[in-house]
């Protein structure tokens, strides 16, 4: 929130979100899409345009694309341009300087709230963004301590679906020998589930005293997060009966007499990447073969994009770890509270908070910050 004291601070705040502004469109090369955008606007004035219906239906759809991310800019600046005459423009006509500078407070917020959703915006454009996801939680090396952890990650997933309204459907449950879980796999339903849970990719470290020892030791545990997005069965992924391995199993979680007493479950082997998926949410074997081949599917899908991704950083010369495997956030209940990022090295204290499924400040710093890398990244291989 902003906080002037006089007409001078409120200028140079405007200065500042300019400058920042002005970094953000020259990274994203607004210029330049703008110039695409005319020439694409100059095409389809030309009388001929509707000779060829499908290019014509193919440079419409993509010009109000164009329109539709670009606009908002174009106004966003526009309107930063006129706020220092709007300033003084204030402070001419409100009689009382006080009341004067409330109000440009607020609506100096509202421009930097602007920008927010519109960084925001840009980080949820990915091709798979929009997409449904599917989240495997995976205990790490520690027996109990790691299980324990693993299922505390999975309330607090849960927490946050129950917020935004988003569905929850468990796919796959292992659970741990005393306490905890193994493994488990969730379908998370909602707008731009996968845009938003892929912040969660990693590896999720927790320290605190642990419940289980005697001693009252602290103990440090590891639990992996792998999110996929749930993809269209129309998007087409090679995969050779021959590959898989397939064992069925009895399945161990709640489900009821039946399930618990036939071998319904499904685990699937990819043998050239080593990829393991299972599933047992359904008592037909038949189904969880689908649903597990599904996230098979999702998984390739996945590793081939990586690769894409891989050599898009190769030419851009910007190296990035992958999440997959990497320490991303850190949890400590002990000797102080306190719930890090470790990527965009947001924080905070409410330890609680974010175990009940307060997420969504860490989700948004990182989408926040990828944006900003994904621009500096293109506009790298744009120069090269």
């Amino acid at each position: 929130m902003a906080d002037f004291r006089n007409k001078e601070e409120a200028l140079k705040a405007t200065r500042e979100l300019q400058a920042e502004f002005d970094r953000r469109w020259q990274s994203r090369q607004i210029d330049g899409q703008l110039h695409q955008l005319a020439d694409l606007a100059a095409d389809m004035e030309d009388p001929r345009f509707w000779d060829d219906p499908e290019r014509a239906r193919e440079l419409s759809t993509k010009k109000s694309a164009m329109e539709k991310q670009l606009v908002p800019w174009q106004s966003l600046r526009s309107d930063l341009t006129d706020f220092p005459d709007l300033i003084d423009l204030t402070m001419e006509e409100m009689g009382d300087p006080k009341a004067a500078i409330e109000s440009i407070e607020t609506d100096f917020d509202r421009l930097e709230q602007r920008l927010e959703d519109l960084l925001l915006s840009e980080a949820l454009m990915g091709e798979d963004d929009p997409a449904n996801a599917i989240i495997t939680i995976s205990s790490g090396a520690g027996g109990t301590e790691s299980q324990d952890w693993a299922e505390m990650l999975l309330r607090m997933y849960t927490r946050w679906t129950d917020d935004r309204e988003f569905t929850l459907e468990t796919l796959d449950l292992q659970p741990g020998e005393e306490a905890g879980i193994k493994s488990a796999s969730l379908l998370v339903k909602g707008p731009s589930a996968y845009g938003y849970l892929k912040s969660e990719n990693g590896i999720h470290r927790l320290v605190r005293i642990s419940p289980f020892d005697s001693n009252k030791r602290r103990h440090t545990s590891f639990a992996a997060v792998h999110v996929m997005p749930d993809i269209d069965d129309a998007v087409e992924v090679d995969i050779d009966e021959k590959d898989l391995r397939v064992d069925t199993y009895r399945a161990s979680g709640a489900g009821g007499q039946h399930i618990n007493k036939t071998d319904s479950a499904i685990r699937i082997t990819h043998i050239p990447t080593g990829i393991v998926v299972q599933c047992q949410n359904e008592r037909s074997q038949h189904k969880n073969r689908s649903m597990a081949m599904k996230m098979l599917k999702a998984r390739l899908h996945e590793l081939e994009k990586e690769k894409i991704e891989q050599d898009i950083e190769s030419r851009s010369g910007e190296k990035k770890d992958a999440a997959w495997g990497n320490q991303i956030r850190s949890y400590v209940f002990h000797p102080y509270k306190m719930v890090k990022d470790l990527r965009t090295q947001y924080e905070t204290s409410n330890v609680d908070g974010v175990m009940d499924g307060d997420l969504d400040p860490f989700i948004e710093a990182y989408l926040k910050s990828i944006a900003g890398a994904d621009a500096r990244r293109s506009q790298k291989v744009g120069d090269a």
